[in-house]
């Protein structure tokens, strides 16, 4: 983490000790850190512990005379690589949803236009609590905001359970992936979401995908350095912080638009759910329930992912990844796709543990073998991903036109 600037904003929680060690790892890591702290967390740390771990003076409020003659806190919010907040209690997981710039903390974060990692700590209750999920869900659907933790087991106010807060160690992980670079200068595609194919004017054929993943693996991409392509059929997602999105309906328009954006992708990740069949005629008009049965001829989309592989040929670029959504059989289906479709690598996953939903626990299958993975977040899941094409990637020129 040589040369990364990082704001670390400490609310008032008794997790505010661990902010203490997280910092010194920070530094330890090359770091530049610079913290500033709520009314609150000085309630249970102090700005000189804070200070001598990061070198540099700690802000504690935006009214400081000495800082504010250079408007401090925008200095710091400019200058900040990342921003991390930890701990995050509830209440300032509310004022940042609200857009509240009331303290030093909160000003910073609001000023800033990098990513925000917020670790939240807070009694179980708390943290589970439907207002507060839905602070969190909002911050975390502006696309700024990403979340570690909270982890489970003994709280401080006595209760067992989630809610306490991610230890030092996860947290600078977690930030260590969000400033990496290695991406830098390379073109990256990525389909997401479902296809729908049309029955008349008002009804479709479609599957329940939800497009988190491959926006996840979009938005990790472009945190990375790379120049992000979002090919996504239908969702309401909003589109991640740095890509170019491109939205399509069906599979042969997913197709088309694949094709004008390939040919110079260093890595194309197909984590949309396309549809296999599409109906033969579309009805032009609704159709009207008759009390009898419909019958409803349908015909084969294309397999997109086949035919990049196929486009491909011996070619090393662009690294092509798949995804396999299973019900059965999963490893010997999705080693099965990684050899007939001519890919580099397989992320499996059954379909009851994550298609649709924001966790997922999957399996990447490649030429080397499989790799079994645990549940985690889709985004911690893209960073995986994203860990293994860039290893692809490393010796590989930039592609000058990749597919024809």
């Amino acid at each position: 983490m040589d040369g990364v600037r990082i704001f670390l904003g400490l609310g008032g929680g008794i997790a505010a000790y661990k902010s203490a060690e997280l910092c010194r790892e920070l530094v330890r890591r090359g770091a530049t850190v610079r913290v500033g702290m709520t009314r609150a967390a000085l309630e249970f740390i102090t700005p000189l512990t804070m200070q001598a771990l990061s070198g540099h003076r700690v802000a504690t409020s935006v009214l400081d005379a000495s800082e504010e003659a250079e408007i401090g806190h925008i200095r710091l919010a400019d200058e900040a690589d990342l921003c991390v907040i930890a701990p995050a209690t509830a209440n300032l997981l509310g004022r940042l949803a609200g857009g509240l710039g009331d303290d030093v903390v909160t000003t910073v974060v609001l000023a800033s236009r990098a990513p925000v990692l917020v670790a939240p700590a807070m009694n179980v209750n708390m943290w589970q609590n439907p207002l507060v999920q839905a602070n969190a869900a909002r911050l975390a659907a502006a696309g700024r905001f990403h979340f570690v933790g909270p982890g489970v087991g003994d709280l401080a106010c006595g209760w067992v359970g989630e809610g306490r807060m991610a230890e030092p160690i996860e947290i600078a992980d977690a930030a260590h992936r969000l400033v990496r670079r290695d991406l830098a200068g390379r073109s990256v595609v990525v389909s997401a979401g479902p296809t729908v194919e049309d029955l008349d004017p008002v009804r479709f054929l479609g599957n329940r995908s939800s497009g988190r993943m491959g926006f996840a693996v979009a938005g990790a991409a472009a945190r990375r350095g790379a120049s992000v392509t979002l090919v996504a059929g239908p969702s309401g997602l909003a589109t991640p912080a740095g890509a170019r999105r491109v939205d399509v309906r069906g599979a042969l328009e997913m197709q088309e638009a694949l094709r004008g954006e390939v040919a110079r992708a260093d890595a194309v990740i197909m984590a949309a759910a396309v549809g296999d069949y599409r109906p033969a005629r579309p009805a032009t008009r609704k159709l009207k329930r008759t009390g009898e049965g419909l019958v409803v001829e349908l015909v084969p989309n294309p397999d997109i992912l086949a035919g990049l592989g196929a486009s491909r040929g011996a070619r090393r670029l662009p690294v092509l990844v798949g995804f396999a959504v299973e019900t059965e059989d999963l490893a010997e289906n999705a080693r099965r796709k990684l050899e007939e479709k001519r890919v580099d690598l397989v992320v499996a996953n059954a379909a009851q543990d994550g298609f649709g939903g924001p966790d997922n626990v999957a399996l990447f299958v490649s030429p080397d073998g499989t790799e079994e993975l645990p549940r985690m977040s889709k985004d911690a899941l893209a960073d995986r991903l994203l860990d293994r094409v860039a290893a692809l990637l490393v010796g590989l020129d930039p592609a000058p036109s990749g597919l024809a």
